[in-house]
């Protein structure tokens, strides 16, 4: 059995280069990414020509700018950088399946019998470093054989535990003279100022099978993962490299440091396994059918459909999944492929309800020379066991068979969808708001359940048609005119009753409502027309006769 072997990929540049490969001109500048901590905004992620400029991780940003006044920004998107990572996951899987995550800017990748079928780890590594150069990334990358031992040689390999002294070198040395001297950084006294650490050529290290102690010996102690207190504690004791823990005695570290030292040197040791997680990949649902002999009519494709979709439906029900979308690829002798895609109003795993729809669009598919292949699948699907506990058996038992039951409005919204789009299907719901035209609320009618109780009985007559409201001719008073044109037409006032006064939110900024209170009116004109007219008593727009809707 070969022995385990892990590679670490840190991405020390993640949330800058992300950016910088949407927009390639943040790379010609010092760059940075910031991180709102709540009280000030720090550096998350940085280019290389911000590094040079001697920007620092977690840096406020007015120190960054005190620094670098050209430096560029930009704000930290968490969720947008952890869908990157995964979508550098799924590339990783092409040097192993065992692959898995370590936010915000790393991979684990076990190795273990991978590395030949690139001819070794060294052409392996080198294959990782072009990838990530044609993806625009930077990369370090360590090979050992535990977890903690790949971690450390990816980021701390090349710097050797002697350079981390904290302090002035007197203060590190007698007690009598550490308790006079100041502690001052050697370029606050004159001396050049710090190098800032680049990724070096080569950005990876191997430690061979068997070889991790030597290659963790002249690493700091930060390389074990510690925490900062433990990083501090050690550092005043002058244990700056792992190798002067692998000595120590495990009892007095535990004593003095906690278990979570001990823990973390057996880890990287391995002498505590640390095993690696990869994420389980998605549930696909697809199912295929090929022929002998193409076919190219209506009668076929649907006879290949009877086939296909109980598969497809047994395959959802083992999961207790719902189709939302069905996708229909017909791939034809000459290697192209024609696809049909049609939604559900609701959920379901019944192959009956599905090949109707499916069955709309056949029309659409162009055999040419004929379809070797037929290909369906559901890219979006829903759970179908879903339960809102609503505290109540009866209520409990009412979701449960709404759920459940097929109705005949879903498979005629599925229908028409299948058309029209079901994103262009709409149905109305109630809203609580004194706002006319918030009064009530459109919604998809294939997401949402149609109202089922009465609808809320307004005191006031509201019109049947609603619009945006349109400027009306007519004096600049509040009291009713006896004669305005609107559209372009001259209307008579027969009877006039209201005013109905209705006040904006003032806690929304309503562009349609900057013309401050209203005042509506039922209008009945001599000629027929009855309006809702309001008169706005004028806000940050100026006052006036506006018209919002119609009662027939």
């Amino acid at each position: 059995m070969p022995k385990r072997r892990v590679l670490s990929l840190w991405f020390p540049r993640l949330g800058a280069e992300r950016l910088i490969r949407q927009d390639p001109m943040l790379a010609e500048r010092p760059f940075i990414v910031l991180r709102d901590t709540g009280q000030m905004q720090v550096i998350a992620s940085m280019n290389a020509h911000a590094q040079a400029a001697g920007l620092t991780h977690d840096q406020p940003l007015r120190d960054a700018q005190a620094m670098c006044p050209e430096v560029l920004t930009r704000l930290q998107n968490p969720r947008s950088e952890a869908l990157f990572l995964t979508s550098l996951r799924r590339w990783a899987g092409k040097f192993s399946p065992w692959v898995s995550e370590q936010a915000p800017n790393s991979l684990l990748i076990d190795i273990t019998g991978c590395a030949h079928l690139y001819g070794g780890e060294e052409p392996m590594l080198a294959q990782v470093q072009d990838d990530c150069a044609q993806l625009g990334l930077s990369v370090q990358a360590g090979v050992a054989d535990t977890v903690g031992a790949a971690w450390a040689l990816a980021r701390y390999a090349g710097q050797p535990g002697a350079q981390l002294r904290s302090g002035d070198a007197i203060d590190q040395e007698a007690r009598a003279t550490r308790s006079r001297a100041v502690k001052r950084r050697h370029w606050e006294r004159g001396g050049a100022a710090p190098r800032v650490g680049e990724l070096p050529a080569q950005s990876y290290r191997i430690a061979q099978p068997g070889q991790t102690y030597a290659a963790l010996s002249d690493l700091p102690v930060a390389a074990l993962r510690l925490s900062e207190d433990n990083k501090t504690q050690l550092l005043r004791l002058g244990i700056r490299k792992i190798g002067d823990l692998l000595g120590q005695p495990r009892a007095g570290l535990a004593r003095r440091f906690g278990r979570d030292l001990v823990m973390r040197l057996d880890q990287a040791m391995g002498h505590q396994p640390e095993p690696v997680s990869p994420a389980a990949p998605p549930p696909r649902f697809a199912v295929r059918l090929s022929f002998p002999e193409p076919i190219g009519l209506e009668e076929d494709v649907l006879a290949a459909l009877d086939r296909l979709l109980p598969r497809l439906c047994q395959r959802l029900k083992d999961k207790s999944q719902g189709a939302r979308v069905v996708r229909l690829q017909a791939f034809r002798t000459d290697r192209s492929m024609q696809e049909l895609e049609v939604g559900l109003a609701r959920a379901s795993d019944d192959p009956h309800r599905i090949r109707p729809l499916l069955a709309m669009k056949l029309g659409d598919l162009v055999s040419d020379y004929g379809f070797d292949l037929l290909r369906v699948e559901a890219p979006l699907t829903e759970h179908l066991s879903s339960r809102q506990m609503t505290g109540h058996a009866e209520a409990g038992r009412q979701v449960a068979d709404r759920l459940a039951r097929s109705t005949a409005m879903d498979d005629l919204l599925g229908r028409i969808g299948a058309r029209i789009g079901l994103e262009r299907i709409t149905r109305v719901h109630p809203a609580e708001s004194h706002i006319p035209e918030k009064s009530h609320s459109i919604l998809a009618a294939a997401w949402s359940e149609p109202f089922s109780d009465p609808w809320p009985d307004y005191q006031l007559d509201r019109p049947a048609l609603l619009w945006r409201p349109e400027p009306v001719t007519a004096p600049d008073t509040p009291a009713v005119p006896r004669g305005f044109r609107w559209r372009g037409r001259s209307l008579t006032l027969h009877h006039a009753r209201g005013p109905e006064r209705l006040a904006p939110e003032w806690w929304l900024d309503d562009p349609d409502w900057r013309s401050g209170t209203r005042d509506y009116w039922d209008i009945i004109c001599a000629e027929g027309d009855r309006l809702w007219l309001f008169y706005a008593h004028g806000g940050a727009i100026s006052s006036g006769w506006f018209c919002h809707g119609s009662f027939a």
